[in-house]
Parts: structure tokens; C-alpha cells; sequence
């Protein structure tokens, strides 16, 4: 009795067809009926069961606790008269009407209504005199059968409440939770993401594609131009035999060369004509100066009363003292020998200890724009807009390092405009760990300073007089070849400034930036560390175009042999060559 489970079913879930009779009676031959309506369990079976009286309570208290509804339904019309030839005893009978079973549904709600029908289960005892414990154990069963019929109901309920808002609303043909419907929701978020993701990683394929086909067509007209011009000479000059002919129609052309080589020739005074930006402006306080040299001569950077900064001769007019190593006061910079106080134009305004003499030192002009303060060394009058070097729009700038380097400015652009050399150069800071691939090539318009890498991902630009930019997809770490810039999710971008300080000597101005990880930016000294990493890059680089430059001056040619992947740095070096030839006007760049 004590193992018996106990449970409530619902008054809703018995049907009135089944009936569960006791009769009671006594020793007098009284007959006490008592009714229970007994639910229907889809079979049909008639048993008895008899015990003496002092068992009723018993089993009257174990009905109780079963929760048998007594008073839910109408009585039967069973008559006690087929009871009273028994005495002393207790009788049950138990008629099981049949009813139809639910047609079994799939749903949404599965889980739930996922029990197994009980009617397989229950003991088979028609006919069969059973004793008050197999009684309840069939009652057990029912009350299984009455939890089964419930939930049946409510699935039934359930699917009329589809059809219902199926018919009244063709948006909610589907009964779902908000948690269910924020899922999906996410879900569908994801697969149109990856799907906007395929159709951009489309795009770049195709642009790319004709890129290369762009470039092939160059070498097709390069070559039938080369032909060309062999066969005109064919013709101009015919040879003695045929065999001559016929050897001098397969003469190719030489192969292009530059020659730079020797000690480093003086600047050519339009190469100053050019916008040089030559300092950040976070480095250049009110009460701070910063000394520079740039084409051989030394300058000094600070701010004015407004503001503003200004770019004077390093040297003092009265005796040539440093002028950086004096002090800014009000907005004018001081000599520190004997007191003397010039401003942002050049002229002194102060002399302590004697008259005032109209003295003036030269200046440049100086302007301050995207973060960076801007000079103009040369001597034609300066163009009225400065070209812009911010990132691209989504990047945020983590990094703005300055270095001083001892090596000429134009062997460092050639290093930095070359990507071919990163694996073999590189191999312990950013491209560790790549493969050497069997083909490397920078496809870029015919006639222009910027393109691209084949196979890596990174766009290159050079920008005159002395800029490089460049884009870096980053996919995964020491993995960067394979895809497109524009196929990858996270970018580097790099501006490097190569200003010529002197003929073996380098002012580098390098801005980091990125388009993820803005927390980055926030975290202390991460300044020191990106400069640590920046360092170790170009030590990689220094230790091989030291060694460069040191041949080169000693008559070496360091353009001696351009390839395939050479293509930017040989287009850098015949728009320098035509600068210090003084062409009207110069290679890969617009008619002025």
C-alpha cells in the first residue's frame, strides 16, 4: 500500500462513459452502495472483488488517497440487489466503456506529451475474482490512464489553437515562446550575415579576377610592343641573309635596369617642393620643441601664443647657438646663450641686455592637419592643400612612433614598397610562419603608385614625396596569404614617412591603426609595447639595407636585376629619377 504513487488528475480528463461500482454490506445483510465514477481505459472488463468488513475502512481510506473523484459524475443505474446473497463481505465491480483513442500528432511540444499509452500495460482480469491488492494495482493503472487522457486533451486543445490562429492570423501559423522566437531570430541574423559575408567574398573574387586579367592584358600589349619595335628594326635594316633576318626577328629586348648605385647625390631642390609632414602633434606641447633635420638642414618645431606651430632655422642669429636647447616663453622660442626670443615667423622680438635690433631668422611654412604638423622646405611657393594620410574610416589609431634611422630615405622606401622579401626577412615577428609562395606579385594599374598583393592579403600605396600606406587583412595569425584584403573581417593599416634628414640618414614617422579591438587602445603602456614590436620589424630590415647601402656607396648596384614582384619600388624609383631630372612632368601621376 505505502508503494502506491500518488497523483491528482484533472476532473476534465474522465469521461462519463466508465463507471467504477462498490458495494458495501454487513452482517444484517445491508447493502450500502457506493458510487465511483472510474474512467474509461479503452478495454472492457468486469471483475468482482470480495473481502470481509474489517477491510472496507481499508480500502475505502486507500480510494481516498488515491484521489478518486467521487461526486464528478452521474451515478450508474447498477442496483444493489445482485449484492445481497453476499454477506460479510465487499464486492467491486468495474465496467470499462470503449472510447476512441486520439489520433497520435506530432508537435512542436513533443516533450511533453510524449507518454506512452498505459492501456498495453494493465493486467487482463475479466471475469476474475481479484483480492483488494490487485484491485488498486488496476486502479493504479487507471490513474496512469486519467494523466495519459489529460494530456491527450490538452494536445488536442493545443493543435485547435493552431488551426485557430493559422485561420485568424497567417503570421503566427507557428505557437512559439519569446525565447524560441529570440533563437530563431539570432539564427536567421547568422545565415544572413554569412550569407552578406559570401556575397562580399564574391565581389572581391571577381574584382580581383579582373585585376589579374587587367594585368595580363599589360604584359600581352608589353610583349606585342616588343615585337613591335623588333620587327620595325628588322625592316629599317635588312640583313645580308636570311639567317640574320631570322635571328634578329627573335632578338628580345634588354631587360629594364636602374641604375643606383655610387655615394647618394645631393637632393634636388624640387624634391623639397612636396608637403613633408614631419612630426605628430600629440608629441608637440605648448612648452616643448622638437628638433629636426630634414634635406641636410637642422629645424626646430614648437607653438605660438594661438597655438599654432611653427618650423624655425635650429640656429640663433647672434652667436649660432642650438636654439632647441633653449625654452619656449609666451609662445616664442629662447636661445639659451644669450637670451634672444623669436617667433613662429622668424622674427626676434626680444634681446636682454641691449638695444633691439631688427634681426630675422628663416622660416618655413608650417600648417597642422589629421594629427601631424606639415612643413615645406622648398622654394617654390607651397600648394594650397596638404593630402590627406588619416586610416580609413572604421580604423582607430593605436599607435604613433618616431625614429631616427641611419640609412638614406630612399633605400628605406624601396625596402618598405617590397613584400617578397617578408618570409625570408621577417621570420621572427609578423611572418613567422609563413609559406614561401611559388609566385609573388603586385598587380596595380598600368600607370599608377598602388595595387595589391598576389598571393598575400595587403594593398600598397606610394604616395609622393616620401609615404607609403598599406592595408594588411589578417585572417589568421601567420597565415595571411589565400585571401583578398577585402575577404578578411579584421585589418592593419600602416603609414610609414620616410623623411630625408640628410644623405645617410632617415627621420621614420610610423601610425598604426586598426579596425578591431578598441580596447586596446585603452590599455596602459600598450604604447611602449607596440613600439617594441615596431622596433624589432625594422631591426630585422636595418642589419640588410645597412649592408645595402654601404655596397651601393662603394659602386654596387642595388637595382641591378628587377623582377616581376620589384613592380612598385622600379615605378618609385623612375618617378624619383624623373624629380632630380627635373621633368615638367613626372611618371604615374596626374597632368598638374
Amino acid at each position: 500500500m505505502e508503494g502506491l504513487p500518488r497523483s491528482r488528475a484533472s476532473p476534465t480528463s474522465y469521461p462519463t462513459k466508465s463507471h467504477f461500482v462498490f458495494a458495501l454490506h454487513t452482517d444484517s445483510s445491508l447493502s450500502l452502495p457506493l458510487l465511483l465514477p472510474l474512467p474509461s481505459s479503452g478495454y472492457s472488463n468486469i471483475f468482482s472483488v470480495s473481502f470481509p468488513f474489517r477491510n472496507a475502512m481499508t480500502a475505502i481510506a486507500t480510494a481516498g488517497a488515491l484521489s478518486f473523484p467521487i461526486s464528478l459524475r452521474r451515478s450508474c443505474k447498477f442496483s444493489s440487489k445482485k449484492f445481497q446473497g453476499i454477506k460479510r463481505g465487499f464486492r467491486v465491480y468495474a465496467v470499462f466503456g470503449e472510447e476512441s483513442s486520439l489520433e497520435d500528432k506530432k508537435s512542436q511540444w513533443g516533450t511533453l506529451f510524449d507518454v506512452e499509452d498505459p492501456r498495453s500495460k494493465v493486467p487482463q482480469c475479466k471475469g476474475k475474482f481479484l483480492d483488494v491488492y490487485q484491485a488498486l494495482e488496476v486502479a493504479r493503472y487507471d490513474i496512469q490512464y486519467c494523466d495519459w487522457r489529460a494530456r491527450q486533451d490538452l494536445l488536442t486543445i493545443m493543435l485547435l489553437h493552431e488551426k485557430v490562429v493559422e485561420v485568424l492570423n497567417p503570421l503566427a501559423r507557428e505557437y512559439k515562446s519569446i525565447g524560441t522566437m529570440k533563437r530563431e531570430l539570432a539564427e536567421l541574423q547568422g545565415e544572413l550575415a554569412q550569407a552578406h559575408k559570401q556575397v562580399h567574398i564574391s565581389e572581391a573574387r571577381v574584382t580581383t579576377a579582373l585585376d589579374k586579367l587587367a594585368y595580363m592584358e599589360e604584359l600581352v600589349n608589353d610583349k606585342l610592343l616588343e615585337d613591335r619595335n623588333a620587327t620595325g628594326s628588322d625592316v629599317a635594316s635588312p640583313s645580308s641573309s636570311t639567317s640574320t633576318q631570322s635571328s634578329e626577328v627573335k632578338r628580345k629586348l634588354p631587360r629594364k635596369s636602374l641604375d643606383v648605385s655610387g655615394p647618394v647625390k645631393p637632393y634636388h631642390p624640387r624634391l623639397k617642393n612636396f608637403w613633408y609632414p614631419v612630426a605628430f602633434s600629440m608629441d608637440l606641447k605648448d612648452d616643448t620643441m622638437i628638433p629636426i633635420d630634414c634635406f641636410e638642414e637642422p629645424w626646430v618645431l614648437f607653438r605660438g601664443k594661438d597655438g599654432n606651430p611653427g618650423c624655425l632655422q635650429n640656429t640663433c642669429a647672434h652667436r649660432a647657438c642650438p636654439l632647441h636647447l633653449g625654452s619656449v616663453n609666451e609662445g616664442r622660442i629662447q636661445c639659451p646663450y644669450h637670451g634672444w626670443e623669436y617667433t613662429t615667423d622668424g622674427k626676434c622680438e626680444k634681446m636682454p641686455s641691449t638695444r633691439l635690433l631688427n634681426v630675422k631668422i628663416r622660416s618655413l611654412p608650417c600648417l597642422e592637419q589629421e594629427g601631424m604638423i606639415w612643413i615645406w622646405p622648398g622654394d617654390d611657393p607651397p600648394t594650397p592643400t596638404l593630402p590627406s594620410l588619416q586610416p580609413p574610416s572604421g580604423f582607430v589609431i593605436h599607435a604613433e612612433i618616431v625614429m631616427e634611422l641611419p640609412i638614406e630615405h630612399g633605400l628605406l622606401l624601396d625596402n618598405l614598397l617590397d613584400l617578397a622579401h617578408a618570409p625570408f626577412t621577417h621570420t621572427s615577428t609578423f611572418a613567422k610562419g609563413w609559406t614561401v609562395p611559388s609566385l609573388v606579385k603586385f598587380l596595380t594599374p598600368a600607370s599608377g603608385l598602388q595595387g595589391y598583393w598576389d598571393p598575400y592579403p595587403i594593398d600598397m600605396e606610394f604616395r609622393p614625396p616620401c609615404m607609403v600606406l598599406s592595408t594588411i587583412g589578417i585572417s589568421k595569425p601567420g597565415k595571411l596569404e589565400g585571401q583578398s584584403t577585402k575577404e578578411c573581417t579584421t585589418h592593419l593599416h600602416q603609414l610609414h614617412v620616410c623623411i630625408p634628414s640628410s644623405r645617410n640618414k632617415t627621420r621614420l614617422l610610423y601610425r598604426m591603426s586598426l579596425d578591431f579591438a578598441p580596447v586596446l587602445k585603452h590599455i596602459p603602456f600598450m604604447h611602449y609595447l607596440w613600439r617594441h614590436f615596431a622596433e624589432q620589424v625594422l631591426n630585422e630590415d636595418l642589419r640588410l639595407v645597412i649592408g645595402q647601402q654601404e655596397r651601393m656607396i662603394n659602386g654596387a648596384n642595388v637595382w641591378n636585376l628587377p623582377v616581376a614582384y620589384d613592380k612598385l619600388g622600379v615605378r618609385y624609383r623612375l618617378w624619383r629619377n624623373a624629380v632630380d631630372q627635373g621633368d615638367k612632368q613626372l611618371p604615374f601621376s596626374k597632368p598638374m
